[in-house]
């Protein structure tokens, strides 16, 4: 079933998942997950309600409780499942997609993420196959409100914050719940963007990745002369920034900036960043005084990785931000509130402090077409065997003046470039140098 992905399930609502598949859904993660209390929540998507219903409906048959903590970010669902001691969670939203879709990201005890080979295939078969457990007895559904503790448990990472005028982005979804809890506690002025809860998204896109999509917060941000600019996605688990000339800020570049606020009180720890960050970021870490771990992308390896690593803190340029004392899970609204402990520390603005960041050329993501994408891995291995190579995540190749890496997409048939160096011209000549080994035939 096509609905099954790398991190979660997804699809087009009623048509690829409805009711009758999200019971099956509930059946199947209720006989994977070993304990009795599942904790579900799920978002303002207008499907949401209806496919939360059916699920519990299918964890209750085989024998399990659900806790039903209501309407929640993705975040909130990461403190709920450690809160409540929950054998497993489940959260029923399509994240950033659009109103069309809807799905379910799955975590097992702790908030630890269940992924392809970690039990979403497992998930997958039992649902094709109606292969379930025969069960005496039902479970129960039991209704819980985590708001206050997550509001304490949010508050608990503000430091000094004073002075800020900040615009927020919720495009209608669930960081305007997240956010609302802490506006009161924070001390900054708000100016509000479509905090109204509305699945429909009448506003822009809940993907503030997506072209256009942060133009209104660009525009009032200037218009109001704010400090920053705050862009949650729909379920909130990723955030984006505006500097105060109305110019959004590289996700790479806020962590390093949130590295350097966070190893002012614990230096040596250990910060991850994935490896399409620029260079500046391992430079500030070691500069700030941590130990920087490369991590590959994605949500599942990072989150493992911090819990080998006992990381602090870890960045992706994707706007996921994670935090050891969230439970090792990413969350948009902590992110927010470091980057304002931040700016209220250093007293400057943001447009100044990113400026030194600004060191290296970098292409951007550039994704191009490839039957065979192991084949090119491999010829990229072999032209540029002179640098330092790493594998961690596809290829990543080192020179002294110039890196690139390389990866498949998990579900597409595409090489994604990034590629970073010291000057414009030697970035835009190993751009096209790269491309051309990459799109030969």
């Amino acid at each position: 079933m096509g609905i099954f992905k790398a991190y979660d399930i997804r699809g087009l609502y009623p048509e690829e998942i409805n009711e009758k598949v999200m019971e099956k859904i509930g059946k199947a993660f209720a006989d994977f997950i070993s304990g009795k209390k599942i904790a579900v929540g799920y978002d303002m998507r207008l499907s949401s309600r209806s496919l939360f219903e059916a699920f519990a409906k299918g964890v209750i048959s085989q024998g399990k409780d659900v806790i039903d903590f209501g309407l929640t970010s993705t975040p909130m669902s990461y403190f709920a499942c450690n809160f409540l001691n929950a054998d497993g969670c489940a959260m029923i939203t399509a994240s950033h997609n659009p109103k069309e879709y809807n799905g379910v990201k799955f975590t097992r005890e702790k908030a630890i993420p269940v992924s392809g080979d970690t039990g979403i295939k497992e998930i997958e078969e039992k649902v094709a196959n109606s292969d379930f457990k025969d069960v005496s007895g039902q479970g129960k559904i039991e209704k819980k409100d985590v708001k206050e503790a997550y509001k304490k448990h949010l508050l608990s990472f503000v430091k000094d914050v004073k002075g800020l005028k900040v615009v927020v982005d919720c495009a209608n979804g669930m960081g305007s719940q997240d956010f609302s809890l802490i506006k009161r506690g924070i001390g900054v002025d708000v100016i509000p963007l479509y905090f109204e809860l509305d699945g429909k998204f009448p506003n822009h896109d809940a993907n503030p990745m997506k072209e256009g999509a942060v133009d209104k917060l660009k525009e009032t941000v200037l218009k109001e002369k704010a400090d920053l600019g705050i862009a949650f996605d729909g379920d909130a688990d990723r955030v984006f920034f505006v500097d105060d000339r109305g110019n959004l800020v590289a996700s790479d570049f806020i962590t390093a900036l949130i590295a350097e606020e966070i190893l002012k009180e614990h230096k040596g720890e250990a910060i991850l960043y994935d490896l399409r960050s620029s260079w500046i970021v391992p430079e500030v870490i070691e500069h700030s005084g941590g130990n920087c771990k490369m991590s590959r992308v994605g949500h599942s390896f990072i989150k493992q990785m911090m819990r080998e690593e006992n990381g602090i803190f870890a960045g992706e340029l994707s706007g996921h931000f994670y935090f050891r004392e969230n439970y090792f899970t990413d969350s948009g609204v902590i992110a927010a509130i470091w980057v304002l402990n931040y700016l209220s520390a250093k007293g400057k603005n943001l447009s100044e402090l990113i400026k030194p960041l600004k060191r290296y050329y970098a292409t951007g993501e550039i994704n191009s077409k490839v039957e065979d994408k192991e084949k090119k891995i491999e010829e990229l291995k072999e032209k540029y065997k002179e640098g330092e190579i790493s594998l961690l995540d596809g290829i990543r190749v080192d020179f002294d003046d110039w890196w690139f890496n390389v990866r498949p997409s998990n579900t597409e048939s595409l090489l994604r470039l990034n590629l970073e160096a010291k000057t414009k011209e030697k970035m835009e000549e190993k751009r096209d140098e790269v491309l051309s080994v990459i799109r030969a035939n």
